[in-house]
């Protein structure tokens, strides 16, 4: 991937916003300072990102994707009340892939959970 200066203001952006933010949150965020950051522009880079596995592209969670900077294999818990993402380390589950293999007999390639419920701000 060749380096651009758009594609460096999205990923500073995201890396700086740890909150798993749509693109629309991610362009709100990055007009403040790059105003002359198109939304084309931003969808293609962060297209562009995701396909070059810089970036995660996190479907399912809303009717819109969110974008997350950490790309090592965690998961991720979304609170139902106020709809913040956070991360959660993969150890919760260590030997899920495993253990659905051998039951399954599937070749798993990839994986993603995403637990919902109550935050520990929301549960006050």
């Amino acid at each position: 991937m060749n380096y651009s200066r758009q594609r460096e203001v999205v990923l500073d952006a995201l890396k700086e916003n740890v909150i798993h933010p749509t693109a629309e949150k991610l362009y709100s965020i990055i007009q403040i300072e790059y105003p002359e950051v198109s939304k084309a522009t931003l969808y293609r880079n962060l297209s562009q990102l995701a396909d070059a596995g810089i970036i995660k592209k996190i479907d399912g969670l809303e009717t819109s994707s969110h974008f997350d900077h950490n790309t090592h294999l965690h998961y991720h818990f979304i609170c139902e009340k106020c709809g913040r993402v956070y991360d959660v380390t993969s150890s919760v589950a260590e030997d899920v892939v495993k253990k659905t293999e051998e039951e399954t007999g599937f070749k798993i390639t990839s994986h993603e959970i995403v637990f919902k419920g109550l935050c520990k701000d929301c549960q006050k």
